[in-house]
Parts: structure tokens; C-alpha cells; sequence
């Protein structure tokens, strides 16, 4: 889940994806920099991290249609997979994500929260991922994911890491 507190301008648009008053956010975009689902007033840091967290954590249970290839029968299929919603003792990673340009440090401030949070709904985060990995250009704020973990999970998470954008356990 996802916020902005800017648009981005994509080369190609040559202008910005939607615009934005001066003390408005964006709540719910893209994460190519599409408008949200909601507009509201400029909200403080902690304010916002509670609005994205609880937005996930209180979801009820998550579903989604996928295509996937049937090789058997030379076509797509359709799935519904469903992800059951977010309980008390559950081990998580938690994702905390700059849409391009929001610095670091305000991510920290954001994961601070964030931490508090998953702490008073009994969720354990078990690993952490905090930076610019996935962006949105140049547009500022960021966003949230959540992902329950399990010990094969934590396991393939924890092995070595040798690519452009990451790097861990070498």
C-alpha cells in the first residue's frame, strides 16, 4: 500500500501522472505512479504509516484472479487465490519502500512506526527491507508491504544475495 506527496512525470508524458495541491497526499497509488484511491489532507508521518500499515494488517483476507499457462491444455487459466488476512503471532517481513524521492531517512521514521505497530497487533517482523528498491521516478513518499513469513520462507530470504540491486550473506 501506498502514498505520495508528489506525482511523477514519466519522459514519455512529458507531465505529471496527476496533480497534487500543496498540502494534499495521495493515498493508495501505483507503484508505476498512478493516481490513488483516495485524496486527503497532508498528514504527519505517523499518521500516514498508520493509515498504510492498518489498511494491510486489518484487511480481511486478500484475493486476486491470475492467468496462469495450462500446459496440458495449450491455454490460460484462470485462478482465484486468496491470502488469509494477518493474525496475532505471525512472523513477517516488512518492506518499506521509497517511490524515488524520498530520502532514507524518512523511511527510518516510517519503519519506526511501522515497527510499533506490528508490535501491538502481535505481528513479529522477522526481516526488514528498507530503501528505494521499487520507484515510482521521481515522486516522493512511499510505500508498505507486508509478507507473512515461515521458516522455509526465512530461509530462502537469508541466502546469499548477489544481484545489481542487492547484495547480503556473501
Amino acid at each position: 500500500m501506498g502514498m505520495a506527496l508528489t506525482s511523477c512525470t514519466p519522459p514519455a508524458k512529458g507531465s505529471a501522472m496527476f496533480d497534487l495541491g500543496e498540502a494534499e497526499i495521495e493515498f493508495g497509488i501505483g507503484i508505476h505512479g498512478e493516481p490513488g484511491r483516495q485524496r486527503m489532507s497532508l498528514k504527519s508521518a505517523d499518521e500516514m504509516t498508520e493509515m498504510l500499515a492498518l489498511s494491510i494488517i486489518e484487511d480481511s483476507a486478500y484475493s486476486r484472479t491470475v492467468r496462469e499457462w495450462d500446459e496440458d491444455k495449450a491455454e490460460w487459466t484462470e485462478l482465484e487465490i486468496t491470502d488469509p488476512p494477518f493474525q496475532k503471532s505471525d512472523r513477517i517481513l516488512a518492506f518499506v519502500n521509497s517511490m524515488g524521492g524520498t530520502p532514507l531517512s524518512e523511511l527510518y521514521i516510517v519503519y519506526r512506526k511501522l515497527a510499533q505497530i506490528c508490535e501491538q497487533k502481535g505481528l513479529e517482523i522477522v526481516r526488514s527491507l528498507i530503501g528505494p528498491y521499487i520507484t515510482s521516478l521521481e515522486m516522493q513518499g512511499c510505500s508498505i508491504t507486508l509478507l507473512k513469513m515461515n521458516d522455509e520462507l526465512i530461509k530462502f530470504w537469508d541466502a546469499p544475495v548477489k544481484t545489481p540491486a542487492l547484495r547480503w550473506g556473501l
